[in-house]
């Protein structure tokens, strides 16, 4: 009988030695799992950072003598396929004095024959579409926007011109720009 307790209390040690090793190696791929995951977001997150500043830089290239606003789009035109969501980056410049301001994005004209009408344009601006009591600062300092469209998989093929509007706190018209989005074949 001694013996056998002899044996059972030896079972008992390998048993928990073997499971101290698997809880050790589980911990150990737990932790390089989460480095891991946490280098990915780090590096995603400075991608996200360097594109935005490279953004900013191109759309104040834009900017020539006076012109208020610019939008970052080549010949103000977007070609955007059916079912796509698609972001337009767009800045106004203060060449005046310290204010707020607030915009307004909204389809100004749509293709004749096009089947849609301004308003089903205007669905389809999905965030940035409007803002107001934004701090405007002056010395030639520029603020920065982006519209979000979603194009339905169904929208028929055709051109749609949207209007950008900024206006001062007194509701005068500071500055306006436009652009197009041509809806092409997914």
């Amino acid at each position: 009988m001694l013996k056998r307790l002899g044996r059972n209390k030896r079972g008992a040690l390998e048993m928990s030695v073997g499971t101290i090793v698997v809880i050790v190696l589980a911990m150990t791929m737990l932790i390089l799992g989460l480095v891991l995951v946490r280098s990915i977001f780090k590096g995603a997150t400075y991608n996200v950072k360097e594109m935005d500043d490279k953004v900013r830089g191109e759309i104040n290239k834009l900017f020539v003598e006076d012109k208020r606003m610019v939008v970052y789009l080549s010949e103000n035109k977007l070609d955007a396929r059916q079912g796509e969501d698609w972001g337009v980056a767009w800045a106004v410049k203060n060449y005046g004095q310290p204010t707020t301001m607030s915009y307004a994005i909204e389809s100004s004209e749509v293709e004749s024959g096009c089947g849609i009408t301004t308003q089903m344009a205007n669905s389809w601006l999905t965030l940035g579409k409007s803002e107001s009591g934004i701090n405007f600062p002056s010395g030639g300092d520029s603020i920065y926007r982006i519209v979000r469209i979603s194009i339905p998989e169904t929208a028929p093929l055709c051109f749609v011109r949207y209007k950008i509007d900024a206006k001062t706190a007194d509701g005068n018209t500071y500055a306006q720009e436009f652009f197009d989005m041509n809806v092409e074949v997914k």
